[in-house]
């Protein structure tokens, strides 16, 4: 999944064009192109908040996006199995219900 440069005007501008328009040129286009952290990096601490958080619909995005990043299956697994102790069990258990989606499993 190559980054989409128009992510935010597909997913958002037919409501909220403003969003859009700061979600392509500002999130992505400016805060995720920093020199300062990898995108592999950029994706475990984004991954990490949104279980963190329990930001489920953000979820599947950022976890193909941290698979093009370089993460594989097991490293996130352990990502969320580390934040289960910080976040939550609920946090951590819906966590893997979506990447187990993502990775098109769909076994319980």
């Amino acid at each position: 999944m190559a980054h989409d440069p128009l992510y935010g005007q597909h997913s958002l501008g037919d409501i909220a064009p403003k969003l859009a328009e700061l979600t392509d040129q500002t999130l992505f286009g400016d805060i995720w192109q920093r020199p300062g952290l990898t995108p592999r990096e950029r994706s475990l601490i984004t991954v990490s908040a949104l279980v963190a958080l329990y930001r489920i619909e953000q979820l599947p995005f950022h976890l193909r996006r941290a698979r093009d990043n370089g993460i594989d299956r097991d490293t996130l697994a352990e990502v969320i199995t580390h934040l289960a102790f910080y976040a939550g069990w609920p946090c951590a258990v819906s966590a893997v219900s979506v990447l187990r989606t993502v990775d098109g499993d769909n076994t319980p």
